[in-house]
């Protein structure tokens, strides 16, 4: 799944929040209920079904419908297209250390 420059502007800007981290960082560990994302914290059910709204947009979750239950999901693609957007940054500038660290080596070789 490749996020074109929107929707990794939509995904980043959901991460961007404490709270969504948080219950992206639960999903991981499995699905759950709003009721069960919001237990950790001090906001209304209210205020996590907005975040779940927002990740949801962002397309990093899913909700499904299991009888009267709604769980949340996490979509692994959508972070996978984020992981692999870092690193390609991330990468290239591996790289140019490496070549900086080689430069200083054989510098300090030559004193």
């Amino acid at each position: 799944m490749a996020l074109d420059e929107e929707g990794l502007d939509r995904a980043f800007t959901a991460l961007g929040d404490p709270v969504r981290r948080a219950i992206v960082a639960r999903l991981s560990r499995g699905e759950a209920t709003v009721n069960e994302l919001a237990e950790p914290f001090e906001i209304t059910k209210q205020a996590i079904s907005r975040h779940i709204q927002v990740l949801e947009q962002a397309g990093l979750i899913t909700r499904s419908r299991d009888g009267q239950r709604r769980p949340c999901h996490l979509v692994p693609a959508a972070l996978e297209a984020l992981t692999g957007w870092i690193d390609t940054y991330r990468l290239a500038t591996e790289r140019t250390y490496r070549r900086l660290d080689a430069v200083l080596e054989t510098l300090e070789e030559e004193q």
